[in-house]
């Protein structure tokens, strides 16, 4: 037995929604932590069959606010992990924190049980801006959060930030990544603002203060340009790291390794199925604990689909796509997908470096449209279940190809 697995465990509590989070996520539900904790631990205990089937090399505790959680809830969890599966000891143990609800001794005990990765929800380095998108933290309670993280042992910390926030400048948004980069993370990743319906800052989507196309496109490039010069590789469109430092976890969603979810929406694909369970905290709770289904879908990935994911996922990051790996999933001839790759070379938005293809910085900024002109080539096709597939704008209206370009719609 050689298999590897990433395993996810999300945590659904917040202390408050964010004005832009379009995560499953609650607030004000603290009295049910309990209730999940148990539920929880029994779903991984029952699941430890499965689990011993492979040897597990990453965990990522996600949210939601896992630091809001409760460290030795974390700890209890991660216990219950190593008791019920094959753990590697060299595992990467990610964390996410917001910097409000997180404090040095809470930090010190994750990181003797094992925790080694904290990736801080950071999002900007203005606090009025905080404010705006309803964030509970400033840019002070930030840095006081890396220093604990450092003075607790962890030598791994990524920072999130997001930019194209309303009435941000791009001066604005490099002054944010300056005073991040004054942090010295091993690991940055940086969101392009995303409107849903739905969430309480959904109405900025038409609104004059919201950076436009343009501006997004050019802070986002100015992303790329300042992160690559102190040293941080683009390993995916929005992640950027330190050499060694690119998330094991999230790499295997990209590069379509086998994970497993535990929690209400999170997601698994392993041994060729899907599947995930609902968005519903006291559903899950009651469909544990009396044994009754928590599955909201389940389907065999076949061929057509893993294709798909594997152009749609694999030209993502800087990694790739081959013909050779191509045609082992698929089956099928590379050549209309290579001409349409040399139209892009062309167009300065790919490259092809040792046998494989990937997007440059300008083409990741037309990745949706560019990755939908790639599945036509290669012919029907469906989303997945995949959440990082399923983040994907693939088909809004708001990404065109620059003037003069039209030809590739046909």
């Amino acid at each position: 037995m050689n298999k590897t697995l990433g395993i996810y465990i999300h945590i659904p509590f917040c202390a408050s929604k964010c004005g832009y989070c379009d995560f499953y996520s609650l607030a004000g539900c603290d009295k049910l932590m309990p209730k999940y904790h148990n539920a929880l631990l029994q779903h991984i205990r029952e699941s430890a069959p499965q689990l011993r089937e492979y040897y597990t090399d990453s965990v990522y505790f996600g949210g939601g606010t896992p630091s809001y959680y409760g460290a030795r809830r974390i700890c209890d969890i991660f216990n219950t992990l190593k008791r019920s599966g094959l753990i590697y000891k060299s595992a990467e143990v990610t964390m996410e924190a917001n910097p409000d609800s997180i404090r040095y001794h809470d930090l010190v005990t994750l990181r003797d049980e094992g925790v080694n990765r904290i990736s801080i929800g950071a999002q900007c380095a203005n606090d009025d801006l905080l404010k705006l998108i309803g964030r509970r933290h400033n840019w002070q309670q930030v840095k006081k959060a890396v220093k604990n993280a450092r003075d607790a042992g962890f030598t791994n910390i990524s920072i999130d930030l997001i930019y194209g926030l309303p009435s941000q400048s791009r001066e604005d948004w490099a002054d944010t990544l300056g005073r991040a980069l004054e942090l010295q993370p091993e690991h940055l990743s940086c969101y392009g603002l995303k409107l849903e319906e739905g969430t309480p800052m959904f109405f900025y989507r038409d609104s004059e203060i919201l950076p436009d196309d343009d501006a997004q496109a050019d802070m986002y490039l100015y992303t790329c340009e300042t992160l690559d010069r102190y040293g941080y590789r683009q390993y995916e469109i929005s992640n950027f790291a330190k050499p060694g430092k690119a998330s094991r976890h999230n790499l295997k969603y990209w590069l379509l390794r086998d994970y497993m979810g535990f929690g209400p929406g999170a997601a698994s694909s392993v041994n060729g199925i899907r599947y995930s369970y609902i968005k519903d905290l006291k559903a899950y709770i009651s469909g544990i604990q009396t044994g009754g289904t928590v599955v909201d879908e389940y389907e065999k990935i076949g061929e057509l689909d893993r294709a798909a994911e594997y152009l749609m996922l694999g030209m993502r990051t800087v990694h790739g796509i081959s013909p050779t790996e191509y045609h082992n999933i698929y089956r099928s001839d590379f050549t209309p997908l290579a001409e349409l790759l040399e139209e892009f070379k062309r167009k300065g938005w790919a490259v092809n470096e040792n046998g494989r293809w990937h997007f440059t910085p300008s083409g990741f900024l037309l990745s949706n449209l560019l990755i939908r002109l790639m599945l036509d080539k290669q012919g029907e096709y469906k989303l997945s279940g995949n959440p990082w597939v399923d983040s994907m704008d693939m088909f809004l209206e708001q990404t065109e190809l620059p003037a003069g370009d039209e030809v590739f719609y046909h």
